[in-house]
C-alpha cells in the first residue's frame, strides 16, 4: 500500500470551494510562525513575497466587512482603497472581529470558503502574476493558484492601493 503524500493537508472550507470549482491548485504546508506573515512563509517556501498574497479582513465606516488581497511585501493604503470603493474610510478589523466574519483563525484566513460572504478587492498587479500562493484556510498552509481564480470564484474587483513596506 502506498504511503499518503506528506504534502497533502486535510480539507479546509477553502480547499472544498476550490475542489468543488474543479480549480487546479498546489498545496504548500510550512512551519507557521506567530506574526511571521507572508514574508515568513515566502522565505520558508522559497518564493518571492510579491507572489505570496495576504488575505486581509477590513471594514468600512459602517463596520461592513470586506476582504483585501495584497502582495505579501506591500501594505494597504486605506485612503486609496476607501476612495476607490466609494467608502468614507476603511480600517483593519480587530482579530476577533475578523475571525467572526471569516470563520478562520487570524494567520490562517483564506478568501475562499469564508463564513460570511464579503466583497473582495484584489490589488490589480496580483492579476498580472502567472501564479500566486494564498492561504488555504489554516495557519501554515498556502495553496498555489492562478490569480484569475480570485476574480472567477470570488468576484474580486481590482483596486490600486499597494504601498511598499
Amino acid at each position: 500500500m502506498a504511503k499518503k503524500d506528506k504534502a497533502h493537508v486535510s480539507e479546509t472550507p477553502a480547499t472544498a470551494v476550490l475542489r468543488a470549482a474543479k480549480a487546479v491548485f498546489s498545496e504548500h504546508p510550512y512551519e507557521y510562525l506567530e506574526h511571521g506573515g507572508a514574508q515568513h512563509s515566502a522565505a520558508v517556501l522559497g518564493h518571492d513575497p510579491f507572489a505570496v498574497v495576504k488575505t486581509l479582513v477590513m471594514q468600512d465606516q459602517d463596520a461592513k466587512p470586506l476582504i483585501v488581497l495584497m502582495h505579501g511585501n506591500r501594505t494597504v493604503s486605506t485612503k486609496n482603497l476607501a476612495r476607490q470603493i466609494g467608502a468614507k474610510s476603511v480600517e483593519p478589523c480587530k482579530p476577533e472581529v475578523a475571525q467572526r466574519h471569516s470563520g478562520y483563525q487570524v494567520g490562517g484566513t483564506s478568501p475562499f470558503g469564508t463564513r460570511r460572504e464579503m466583497p473582495v478587492f484584489i490589488e490589480s498587479t496580483i492579476l498580472d502574476l502567472p501564479r500566486i500562493l494564498i492561504n488555504g484556510g489554516r495557519r501554515g498552509y498556502l495553496v498555489g493558484i492562478d490569480p484569475q481564480l480570485c476574480v472567477q470564484l470570488l468576484g474580486a474587483r481590482p483596486v490600486q492601493c499597494a504601498l511598499a513596506e
